[in-house]
Protein backbone atom coordinates (compact mmCIF):
# COMPACT_ATOMS: atom_id res chain seq x y z
CA UNK A 1 0.00 0.00 0.00
CA UNK A 2 1.58 3.43 -0.95
CA UNK A 3 2.19 6.26 1.77
CA UNK A 4 -1.08 8.91 2.48
CA UNK A 5 -0.56 11.79 0.26
CA UNK A 6 -1.85 14.05 3.15
CA UNK A 7 1.54 14.01 5.29
CA UNK A 8 4.93 15.05 3.55
CA UNK A 9 7.52 12.56 2.96
CA UNK A 10 10.17 14.99 2.50
CA UNK A 11 11.16 13.85 -1.38
CA UNK A 12 9.68 16.53 -2.56
CA UNK A 13 11.74 19.48 -0.95
CA UNK A 14 8.95 19.90 2.02
CA UNK A 15 10.72 19.79 5.41
CA UNK A 16 8.36 22.26 7.60
CA UNK A 17 8.24 19.66 9.93
CA UNK A 18 11.76 19.05 10.11
CA UNK A 19 12.66 22.67 10.21
CA UNK A 20 10.78 22.64 13.07
CA UNK A 21 11.76 19.85 15.14
CA UNK A 22 15.41 21.65 14.41
CA UNK A 23 14.72 24.91 15.83
CA UNK A 24 13.49 23.32 18.87
CA UNK A 25 16.34 21.27 18.80
CA UNK A 26 18.44 24.27 18.52
CA UNK A 27 17.02 26.39 21.12
CA UNK A 28 16.92 23.44 24.11
CA UNK A 29 20.92 23.14 23.48
CA UNK A 30 21.83 26.88 23.47
CA UNK A 31 19.77 27.17 26.62
CA UNK A 32 20.44 24.55 28.88
CA UNK A 33 23.93 23.56 26.99
CA UNK A 34 27.59 24.75 27.84
CA UNK A 35 30.05 26.26 25.02
CA UNK A 36 32.62 23.91 24.14
CA UNK A 37 36.04 24.11 22.72
CA UNK A 38 36.24 21.38 19.95
CA UNK A 39 39.63 20.66 18.22
CA UNK A 40 40.16 19.19 14.95
CA UNK A 41 43.00 16.24 15.11
CA UNK A 42 46.11 16.68 12.42
CA UNK A 43 47.77 13.33 12.41
CA UNK A 44 51.51 12.29 10.76
CA UNK A 45 50.80 8.52 9.73
CA UNK A 46 53.17 5.45 8.79
CA UNK A 47 51.30 4.19 5.86
CA UNK A 48 54.32 1.54 5.88
CA UNK A 49 52.93 0.40 9.36
CA UNK A 50 48.99 2.18 9.06
CA UNK A 51 49.88 3.56 11.85
CA UNK A 52 49.93 6.74 13.50
CA UNK A 53 52.68 8.61 14.79
CA UNK A 54 51.92 11.83 15.72
CA UNK A 55 49.20 13.88 16.54
CA UNK A 56 49.00 18.26 16.66
CA UNK A 57 45.55 19.84 17.79
CA UNK A 58 46.22 23.17 16.07
CA UNK A 59 43.01 24.77 15.77
CA UNK A 60 39.77 25.48 18.10
CA UNK A 61 36.18 26.65 17.93
CA UNK A 62 33.69 26.91 20.20
CA UNK A 63 30.31 25.62 20.24
CA UNK A 64 26.95 25.16 22.19
CA UNK A 65 26.73 21.34 22.95
CA UNK A 66 23.97 19.58 25.65
CA UNK A 67 26.02 16.87 28.41
CA UNK A 68 23.57 14.53 28.09
CA UNK A 69 24.97 12.34 30.86
CA UNK A 70 27.83 11.31 32.65
CA UNK A 71 29.44 7.43 33.28
CA UNK A 72 32.15 7.45 35.33
CA UNK A 73 32.24 10.29 38.40
CA UNK A 74 31.28 7.61 40.67
CA UNK A 75 30.65 4.55 39.45
CA UNK A 76 33.64 2.09 38.44
CA UNK A 77 35.61 3.90 36.06
CA UNK A 78 38.31 3.82 38.09
CA UNK A 79 39.70 0.37 38.39
CA UNK A 80 43.53 -1.15 38.98
CA UNK A 81 44.81 -2.62 35.32
CA UNK A 82 47.97 -4.41 34.33
CA UNK A 83 49.01 -0.94 33.79
CA UNK A 84 47.85 0.52 36.73
CA UNK A 85 45.33 2.67 38.09
CA UNK A 86 42.84 3.39 35.00
CA UNK A 87 40.30 6.29 34.88
CA UNK A 88 37.90 6.27 32.33
CA UNK A 89 35.47 9.23 32.81
CA UNK A 90 32.93 8.95 29.85
CA UNK A 91 30.56 11.78 29.20
CA UNK A 92 28.31 12.09 26.00
CA UNK A 93 27.33 15.48 24.42
CA UNK A 94 25.18 16.15 21.76
CA UNK A 95 25.67 18.64 18.94
CA UNK A 96 22.56 20.01 16.61
CA UNK A 97 23.51 19.18 13.57
CA UNK A 98 22.75 22.75 12.03
CA UNK A 99 24.85 24.36 14.46
CA UNK A 100 27.71 22.22 13.61
CA UNK A 101 27.76 23.19 10.02
CA UNK A 102 27.77 26.51 10.75
CA UNK A 103 30.13 26.46 13.35
CA UNK A 104 32.67 23.96 11.81
CA UNK A 105 32.78 25.38 8.02
CA UNK A 106 36.47 26.44 7.32
CA UNK A 107 38.09 23.64 9.75
CA UNK A 108 39.77 20.11 8.66
CA UNK A 109 37.18 18.10 9.17
CA UNK A 110 38.21 14.91 7.29
CA UNK A 111 35.06 12.82 8.01
CA UNK A 112 31.93 13.99 5.77
CA UNK A 113 32.05 16.94 7.57
CA UNK A 114 30.48 15.60 11.29
CA UNK A 115 32.12 15.23 14.56
CA UNK A 116 34.87 13.16 14.26
CA UNK A 117 36.31 10.09 16.27
CA UNK A 118 40.21 10.94 17.84
CA UNK A 119 39.06 14.87 17.78
CA UNK A 120 38.95 16.41 21.37
CA UNK A 121 36.60 18.10 23.21
CA UNK A 122 37.42 21.15 26.34
CA UNK A 123 34.80 21.43 28.92
CA UNK A 124 35.68 24.75 30.51
CA UNK A 125 32.96 23.88 33.28
CA UNK A 126 35.73 20.54 35.03
CA UNK A 127 38.69 22.13 32.57
CA UNK A 128 39.15 19.10 31.35
CA UNK A 129 39.94 17.40 27.68
CA UNK A 130 38.14 14.75 25.94
CA UNK A 131 38.34 12.16 23.44
CA UNK A 132 35.72 11.50 21.21
CA UNK A 133 35.49 7.62 20.92
CA UNK A 134 31.98 7.49 18.55
CA UNK A 135 29.88 9.21 17.12
CA UNK A 136 26.31 8.44 16.85
CA UNK A 137 24.80 9.84 13.79
CA UNK A 138 21.76 7.79 13.22
CA UNK A 139 19.56 7.96 16.37
CA UNK A 140 17.21 9.19 16.71
CA UNK A 141 16.65 7.07 13.12
CA UNK A 142 15.11 9.43 10.35
CA UNK A 143 11.44 9.73 12.06
CA UNK A 144 11.50 13.55 10.61
CA UNK A 145 13.39 12.52 7.45
CA UNK A 146 16.49 13.91 8.79
CA UNK A 147 19.15 13.93 11.70
CA UNK A 148 18.57 16.92 13.97
CA UNK A 149 21.42 16.41 16.54
CA UNK A 150 25.16 13.86 16.86
CA UNK A 151 25.59 12.55 20.24
CA UNK A 152 29.55 12.04 21.15
CA UNK A 153 30.63 9.51 23.83
CA UNK A 154 33.76 10.89 25.04
CA UNK A 155 36.38 9.95 27.63
CA UNK A 156 39.27 11.64 30.07
CA UNK A 157 41.81 12.52 27.49
CA UNK A 158 44.96 10.19 28.15
CA UNK A 159 48.24 12.28 27.31
CA UNK A 160 50.83 11.36 25.26
CA UNK A 161 53.26 13.55 23.30
CA UNK A 162 50.99 15.04 21.30
CA UNK A 163 50.96 18.58 20.17
CA UNK A 164 48.73 21.24 21.97
CA UNK A 165 48.72 24.55 20.31
CA UNK A 166 45.53 25.84 19.79
CA UNK A 167 46.08 29.65 21.20
CA UNK A 168 44.11 29.64 23.68
CA UNK A 169 46.17 29.34 26.92
CA UNK A 170 43.96 27.38 29.28
CA UNK A 171 44.09 24.76 26.64
CA UNK A 172 47.56 24.90 26.25
CA UNK A 173 48.76 25.28 29.19
CA UNK A 174 47.59 21.44 29.89
CA UNK A 175 50.45 20.07 27.11
CA UNK A 176 52.82 21.77 29.38
CA UNK A 177 51.61 20.12 32.68
CA UNK A 178 50.91 16.87 31.76
CA UNK A 179 53.81 16.23 28.40
CA UNK A 180 56.48 14.26 28.98
CA UNK A 181 60.00 16.28 29.73
CA UNK A 182 63.71 16.01 29.99
CA UNK A 183 66.07 18.22 31.53
CA UNK A 184 69.34 19.57 30.06
CA UNK A 185 71.97 20.95 31.70
CA UNK A 186 73.85 23.20 29.73
CA UNK A 187 77.37 23.81 29.40
CA UNK A 188 78.90 27.01 30.12
CA UNK A 189 79.72 29.52 27.57
CA UNK A 190 76.56 29.63 25.57
CA UNK A 191 74.71 32.77 24.70
CA UNK A 192 71.27 34.57 24.96
CA UNK A 193 68.37 32.96 26.90
CA UNK A 194 65.18 30.40 25.52
CA UNK A 195 61.94 31.43 25.68
CA UNK A 196 58.78 29.33 27.22
CA UNK A 197 56.92 27.40 24.14
CA UNK A 198 59.50 28.14 21.84
CA UNK A 199 61.21 25.40 18.86
CA UNK A 200 64.64 24.34 20.07
CA UNK A 201 66.63 22.31 16.99
CA UNK A 202 70.24 20.84 17.70
CA UNK A 203 72.81 20.73 14.84
CA UNK A 204 73.91 17.03 14.51
CA UNK A 205 72.99 16.61 10.33
CA UNK A 206 73.24 20.76 10.00
CA UNK A 207 75.20 21.46 6.84
CA UNK A 208 77.64 24.18 6.69
CA UNK A 209 79.19 26.83 4.29
CA UNK A 210 81.55 29.67 4.25
CA UNK A 211 81.31 32.36 1.45
CA UNK A 212 84.01 34.88 0.01
CA UNK A 213 83.36 38.02 -2.25
CA UNK A 214 85.28 39.40 -5.05
CA UNK A 215 84.92 43.20 -5.03
CA UNK A 216 81.75 43.97 -3.23
CA UNK A 217 79.66 40.88 -4.50
CA UNK A 218 79.63 37.38 -3.00
CA UNK A 219 81.72 35.19 -5.65
CA UNK A 220 82.02 31.93 -3.92
CA UNK A 221 80.59 29.51 -1.16
CA UNK A 222 82.49 26.14 0.33
CA UNK A 223 80.71 23.28 1.75
CA UNK A 224 82.38 22.64 4.73
CA UNK A 225 79.98 20.10 6.24
CA UNK A 226 77.59 18.63 4.33
CA UNK A 227 75.15 17.52 6.69
CA UNK A 228 72.85 14.15 6.44
CA UNK A 229 69.24 13.14 5.77
CA UNK A 230 68.57 16.30 3.41
CA UNK A 231 65.84 15.62 0.52
CA UNK A 232 67.14 15.87 -2.60
CA UNK A 233 63.55 16.68 -3.99
CA UNK A 234 63.35 19.56 -1.52
CA UNK A 235 66.72 21.05 -0.80
CA UNK A 236 67.23 23.18 2.14
CA UNK A 237 66.90 27.02 1.75
CA UNK A 238 70.50 28.89 2.00
CA UNK A 239 70.39 31.90 3.58
CA UNK A 240 73.08 34.97 2.96
CA UNK A 241 73.25 37.67 5.88
CA UNK A 242 76.00 39.93 6.91
CA UNK A 243 78.63 41.30 5.99
CA UNK A 244 77.87 45.22 5.35
CA UNK A 245 76.01 43.94 1.95
CA UNK A 246 72.72 42.62 0.64
CA UNK A 247 71.11 41.23 -2.50
CA UNK A 248 73.36 38.06 -2.87
CA UNK A 249 71.36 34.47 -3.31
CA UNK A 250 71.99 31.40 -3.48
CA UNK A 251 69.91 27.39 -4.05
CA UNK A 252 71.54 24.42 -2.83
CA UNK A 253 71.21 20.63 -4.32
CA UNK A 254 71.17 17.42 -2.65
CA UNK A 255 72.72 14.04 -3.56
CA UNK A 256 70.49 10.90 -3.75
CA UNK A 257 72.75 10.28 -0.60
CA UNK A 258 70.89 13.10 1.37
CA UNK A 259 74.14 15.07 1.62
CA UNK A 260 74.11 18.74 0.59
CA UNK A 261 76.81 18.62 -2.45
CA UNK A 262 76.88 21.81 -3.71
CA UNK A 263 75.52 25.42 -3.79
CA UNK A 264 74.75 27.25 -6.64
CA UNK A 265 75.15 31.01 -6.51
CA UNK A 266 72.03 32.95 -8.13
CA UNK A 267 72.62 36.42 -6.72
CA UNK A 268 76.43 37.91 -6.10
CA UNK A 269 74.39 40.64 -4.74
CA UNK A 270 76.76 43.69 -3.81
CA UNK A 271 77.58 46.22 -0.84
CA UNK A 272 80.15 43.37 1.13
CA UNK A 273 82.50 44.90 2.84
CA UNK A 274 83.34 41.51 4.46
CA UNK A 275 83.01 37.41 4.23
CA UNK A 276 78.45 37.77 4.62
CA UNK A 277 77.37 34.61 6.52
CA UNK A 278 75.73 31.33 5.28
CA UNK A 279 72.82 29.56 6.65
CA UNK A 280 71.59 26.20 5.25
CA UNK A 281 67.89 25.05 6.81
CA UNK A 282 68.09 21.71 9.59
CA UNK A 283 68.15 18.37 8.12
CA UNK A 284 64.70 17.03 8.65
CA UNK A 285 66.20 14.75 10.81
CA UNK A 286 67.78 17.26 13.23
CA UNK A 287 66.45 16.73 16.66
CA UNK A 288 63.83 19.11 18.12
CA UNK A 289 61.79 20.34 20.70
CA UNK A 290 59.26 22.83 22.52
CA UNK A 291 60.83 24.09 25.28
CA UNK A 292 58.52 24.30 28.93
CA UNK A 293 61.24 26.29 31.15
CA UNK A 294 64.71 28.14 30.98
CA UNK A 295 66.94 29.03 33.91
CA UNK A 296 69.95 31.03 33.23
CA UNK A 297 71.07 30.80 35.87
CA UNK A 298 71.49 27.07 36.82
CA UNK A 299 71.12 26.63 32.76
CA UNK A 300 68.53 24.17 33.22
CA UNK A 301 66.90 23.69 30.16
CA UNK A 302 63.32 21.54 30.41
CA UNK A 303 61.62 20.37 27.32
CA UNK A 304 58.37 18.42 25.73
CA UNK A 305 57.38 17.56 22.71
CA UNK A 306 60.66 16.24 22.11
CA UNK A 307 61.72 14.21 18.53
CA UNK A 308 64.75 12.49 18.64
CA UNK A 309 67.46 12.35 21.24
CA UNK A 310 70.03 15.48 21.74
CA UNK A 311 74.03 14.78 21.96
CA UNK A 312 76.49 16.23 24.00
CA UNK A 313 77.93 17.48 20.71
CA UNK A 314 75.77 19.25 19.08
CA UNK A 315 74.90 22.94 19.62
CA UNK A 316 70.87 23.50 20.27
CA UNK A 317 69.15 26.94 18.87
CA UNK A 318 66.49 28.93 19.97
CA UNK A 319 64.15 29.33 16.37
CA UNK A 320 62.43 32.55 17.77
CA UNK A 321 65.29 33.69 20.19
CA UNK A 322 68.35 32.58 18.71
CA UNK A 323 70.23 31.27 21.61
CA UNK A 324 72.75 28.69 21.74
CA UNK A 325 74.12 26.36 23.83
CA UNK A 326 75.25 22.91 23.70
CA UNK A 327 74.28 19.87 26.65
CA UNK A 328 76.37 19.12 29.50
CA UNK A 329 73.95 16.31 30.54
CA UNK A 330 70.79 15.16 30.31
CA UNK A 331 68.46 11.91 30.99
CA UNK A 332 65.61 11.15 28.51
CA UNK A 333 64.28 8.41 31.35
CA UNK A 334 63.62 11.29 33.77
CA UNK A 335 60.36 12.46 33.63
CA UNK A 336 60.39 16.27 35.50
CA UNK A 337 56.50 16.38 34.65
CA UNK A 338 55.55 13.43 36.84
CA UNK A 339 56.80 13.47 40.99
CA UNK A 340 56.07 9.27 40.08
CA UNK A 341 57.47 7.93 37.42
CA UNK A 342 60.47 5.49 38.00
CA UNK A 343 62.10 5.24 34.86
CA UNK A 344 65.41 5.82 36.32
CA UNK A 345 65.40 3.42 38.99
CA UNK A 346 63.91 0.74 37.20
CA UNK A 347 66.31 0.94 34.67
CA UNK A 348 69.36 0.71 37.11
CA UNK A 349 67.42 -1.56 39.00
CA UNK A 350 66.92 -4.13 36.06
CA UNK A 351 70.32 -3.79 34.91
CA UNK A 352 71.60 -5.13 38.41
CA UNK A 353 69.77 -8.40 37.77
CA UNK A 354 70.23 -8.22 33.50
CA UNK A 355 72.38 -5.80 31.14
CA UNK A 356 69.22 -4.60 29.18
CA UNK A 357 71.54 -2.94 27.10
CA UNK A 358 71.96 -2.94 23.36
CA UNK A 359 73.18 -5.99 23.17
CA UNK A 360 71.23 -9.73 22.94
CA UNK A 361 71.06 -10.35 26.46
CA UNK A 362 70.25 -14.29 25.77
CA UNK A 363 73.42 -15.52 23.87
CA UNK A 364 76.71 -14.67 22.33
CA UNK A 365 75.49 -13.59 18.76
CA UNK A 366 76.02 -9.59 18.83
CA UNK A 367 77.93 -9.43 21.89
CA UNK A 368 81.13 -8.00 22.61
CA UNK A 369 80.92 -7.85 25.98
CA UNK A 370 79.29 -10.80 28.44
CA UNK A 371 75.55 -10.04 29.43
CA UNK A 372 75.09 -11.12 32.58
Amino acid sequence: MPTSPYFPTYYQGDSGEQDLYQDLVDEQIKLFGSDIYYMPRTILQDYTLDDIVYSKYESQFQIEMLLQNVEGFGDTSEFISKFGLRITDEVKFRVSTRRWDEASAGYNLTVNGRPNEGDLLYFPLTKDLYEIKFVEREQPFYQFGKIQYYTMTAEIYEYGSDDISTGVAEIDEIETTFSSAIKLVMDPGGSGDFTVGEEVVGDEFLAKATATTDGDAVDGITITDSGLHYNSALPPTVTISGGGGNGATATATVSSSGLVTGILITSGGSGYTTAPDVTIDYSPKDNRAEVKSWDSATRDLQVINRTGTFTTAETITGLTSGAKWSPESYDTLNNTNSTYDQNRVIEDSADDIIDWTERNPFGEFGNKTGSF
